[in-house]
């Protein structure tokens, strides 16, 4: 009798054994869906200033379009420094249009420059980096 319950109790342990060992396997996790666009398109992420008099005017816009299908709307734009001021639009872009940032350097400062506006959204590429540069000469009497 003993034997027997021995070999039952054998039979169960072993059967437990087999159960807790086999994998329990997690649902696929669903498809990312790619996307073939970019949510916000900029006509260009640079601008070039050249050489330009101290002094002179040192606004610039980068133009852009909401190539989503949601509206846009920019959260944060930041520049580098503080000679470099960025405007932009608080208000939502629909699908399909298009607007701008409009960015003021300092012409004061001589020399050359390289900034940089880092701009925030809800897009699909939601940093996005564009860049100023050029070199400002003294004012000649």
């Amino acid at each position: 009798m003993k034997k027997s319950i021995f070999i039952i109790c054998a039979f169960v342990v072993s059967s437990l054994g087999i159960y807790a060992q086999t994998p329990v396997q997690a649902p696929a996790p669903a498809p990312v869906q790619a996307s073939t666009q970019d949510s916000i398109k900029f006509v260009n992420t640079m601008h070039d200033y050249g050489t330009i008099v101290q002094g002179s005017d040192g606004t610039c816009e980068f133009k852009f379009t909401n190539k989503g299908k949601l509206p846009l709307v920019l959260s944060n734009v930041k520049a580098s420094c503080g000679c470099t001021v960025p405007e932009w639009p608080k208000e939502p872009i629909l699908p399909g249009k298009s607007s701008s940032i409009k960015v003021s350097y300092n012409t004061n400062n001589q020399g050359n420059f390289n900034k940089s506006i880092t701009v925030n959204s809800n897009a699909l590429n939601n940093t996005v980096i564009l860049q100023i540069k050029g070199n400002v000469t003294p004012k000649t009497l």
